[in-house]
């Protein structure tokens, strides 16, 4: 738009010879200067504006009034970043002819800068005069209303901050290079960021390229972040990665070198920067891939972010728009049953704009979105914004995170605890180490996600003690969908998993040659903790132990099946359908209190119940029998019970000996 302008210029100046200044040697220095950037160009091919600013100011000199030559110095001094100085020169074009520009572009371009350098007010006034022009470019008017909306809400926002108090990370994640785009384990010990460093290896005038870091928490301090193994940092550039609830899986960006092909280390790509995946087993990160499936195509994808259940995936794609201006937009892909990354959909158009649309972040709610946007009302450069889907899948409009959470810089890569109470993200504001630098903060309450926990713990062999890499399987007892899909490590057996609060969650976990594992969690009633540590013992299919099914469910001293039920007997059924010469004996205990031989009654009741189902599932009902146990085999005892502080840790345990279970008695 701006160059336009210069065009017109130099035609007038060869074909018409008329300008403002009558003074020759002015209009002398004013074309030289004109002509000096792309005169004096670097051997990188870059334009030489300041010595065409500096030419141009003795044409001024010469004669102050001749406002073509403040309105060519403010181009320059904008073009090379000097927006203030910019601002004075269009100023000064303004004062002396205010009429110079038929159309008012000269107001169209100050009301940007004056944004862009957080002076609203000034803005407002600014355009208020450009869009009241008759002769305004069409084209523009859009933009202007943009900028004017922004402008109000900026001046509105700045008058009612938020309670914001960023601490930098400090010296062992920030340095002088630019950090950005943290993503943050589950547990919150380890986080992993993008730096842009300096690589002399590096071909082209740009000796930079980008590499992630990783770091952990020991002893409530961030030990120095150590760069990724060389096998997935390489000479090109890596980064905005994202890592599993568990910590096990990384998916990250990798682009190709200047030939477009390599992207280092004999990966493969589909021709500029793609997604990749690598996972993690003990200590190690191996297979960098392609991610598997329809996500990554010829265009720019970056910036992943893996929801808590590992079965969605958000992230940005970049496209070229007209004239060359770029936009970037949101794009979601679900996990297909094969493995692999299914066609791509773009988020709506109350999210994604004609702008650039950035750093997505999903958080382990599954329902929260964040990301940062140049193309919604904001304080100026990119602003963070919180959107929520509703319970029929949609987003709602997005909503500025305000200031000074956002401010006229640059504010982008928001990552949110678990826990929704901390934020962490990149702003190259004042008083930081260098650039772009990570910070955290208080989240306002307003801008919370729901709240998430976390279980961990080791998958073992119930009579041997090895460790398992079980598969895990949590659905919602509510709806009976899955909501979280994951493996224990394949070395050692650890696992650790995401929950949001005040769901009932059905656990499974199964490997082959065990029967499956089930657990209950009521996060309703763990609100308080940060975590649930568990180790769970698998029994191996045969086995005379028993197998405890946590989430078959009756009603209170009644024996009929509640649906909830339905799953987990499900999963019994096809274990027994896989292994037909297993029989089972299927057992029902109760509680201490109440009447003994009505525990022992409503014990038999329900087991039989459980066989019932069984048989009309299919199940061959001489495999099968049910015996009550009643109160005679708890699991914890009146004396152990007596013994704990609370009412709810006393009635858990009641609980643990109200349950059902199966054991193999025969083949």
């Amino acid at each position: 738009m701006k160059l336009l302008f210069i065009v017109f210029l130099l035609s007038f100046s060869s074909f018409a010879q008329q300008y403002s200044s009558s003074s020759k040697k002015a209009i002398k220095l004013f074309e030289e200067g004109m002509n000096a950037p792309r005169a004096n160009k670097d051997i990188y091919g870059r334009e030489n504006y300041q010595m065409g600013i500096d030419i141009l100011n003795k044409a001024i000199e010469k004669d102050p009034t001749f406002w073509e030559a403040y309105l060519t110095a403010g181009e320059f001094a904008e073009y090379s970043n000097q927006l203030k100085l910019a601002i004075q020169y269009y100023e000064k074009a303004i004062s002396i002819n205010p009429n110079h520009s038929p159309s008012g572009s000269t107001y169209f371009y100050l009301g940007n800068l004056k944004f862009a350098t957080g002076d609203y007010q000034g803005a407002i006034d600014v355009l208020n005069i450009y869009v009241k022009n008759k002769q305004i470019n069409p084209t523009n008017i859009p933009i202007a209303n943009q900028l004017l909306a922004s402008s109000k809400f900026a001046v509105e926002a700045l008058q009612h901050p938020s309670n914001f108090k960023p601490i930098n990370m400090g010296p062992a994640i920030n340095t002088k290079d630019p950090e950005y785009f943290p993503t943050i384990t589950v547990d919150g010990k380890t986080i992993l960021f993008t730096r842009r460093i300096n690589d002399d290896r590096v071909q082209g005038p740009y000796k930079q390229q980008e590499d992630f870091y990783i770091s952990h928490l020991l002893k409530n301090a961030w030990a120095k972040a150590e760069p990724m193994p060389t096998h997935i940092n390489t000479i090109n550039n890596e980064g905005a990665p994202t890592i599993s609830a568990d910590g096990r899986s990384l998916i990250f960006v990798a682009c190709p070198d200047m030939s477009g092909v390599d992207y280092g280390e004999g990966r493969q790509g589909r021709g500029s920067c793609d997604l990749f995946i690598t996972k993690k087993i003990g200590s190690r990160w191996v297979n960098v891939a392609n991610l598997p499936g329809q996500v990554n195509t010829g265009l720019w994808e970056s910036q992943p972010s893996l929801s808590a259940d590992g079965k969605t995936l958000y992230f940005i794609r970049q496209m070229k728009g007209q004239g060359g201006s770029k936009n970037s937009d949101i794009y979601v892909s679900t996990l297909l049953d094969n493995g692999t990354w299914g066609q791509a959909v773009r988020l709506p158009s109350n999210i994604n704009t004609p702008d650039q649309e950035e750093s997505v972040l999903i958080h382990p709610d599954g329902k929260t979105l964040y990301f940062a946007s140049r193309g919604h009302v904001g304080m100026g450069g990119s602003d963070l914004f919180v959107t929520r889907m509703d319970a029929t899948g949609n987003w709602s409009d997005p909503i500025n995170l305000g200031y000074p959470i956002n401010t006229k810089n640059d504010e982008n890569s928001l990552m949110v605890s678990p826990d929704g109470e901390i934020g962490f993200f990149a702003s190259d504001r004042e008083g930081g180490f260098g650039d772009l630098d990570i910070y955290y903060f208080e989240m306002p309450k307003a801008m919370q996600p729901v709240k998430t926990l976390y279980f961990e713990g080791t998958v073992v062999d119930a009579i041997t003690k090895k460790p398992i890499p079980g598969k895990f399987q949590l659905i919602d007892i509510q709806t009976g969908k899955e909501v979280v899909r994951s493996e224990a490590d394949q070395v050692n057996g650890e696992f650790l998993v995401s929950l949001p609060l005040n769901q009932e969650y059905a656990l499974n976990v199964s490997f082959p040659g065990y029967n499956f594992y089930s657990k209950n969690f009521n996060m309703i009633a763990t609100e308080n903790q940060e975590a649930v540590e568990l180790t769970i013992e698998m029994v191996p299919i045969g086995s005379t132990l028993p197998v405890i099914l946590a989430n078959v469910f009756f009603d209170l001293n009644k024996t009929d099946l509640r649906s909830e039920s339905y799953v987990e007997l499900n999963k019994l059924r096809d274990l027994l359908t896989k292994n037909p010469e297993l029989k089972i004996e299927i057992g029902g205990h109760t509680d201490t209190r109440g009447d003994a031989q009505d525990n022992l009654n409503l014990s038999e009741g329900r087991a039989n119940s459980v066989r019932e189902y069984l048989v009309k599932q299919g199940i061959d009902a001489t495999r099968l029998s049910s015996k009550g146990y009643g109160e005679t085999q708890p699991k914890i005892s009146d004396a152990e019970i007596a013994k704990l502080k609370t009412l709810n840790e006393q009635e858990r345990a009641h609980q643990s000996n109200r349950r059902t279970e199966y054991k193999f008695i025969g083949q």
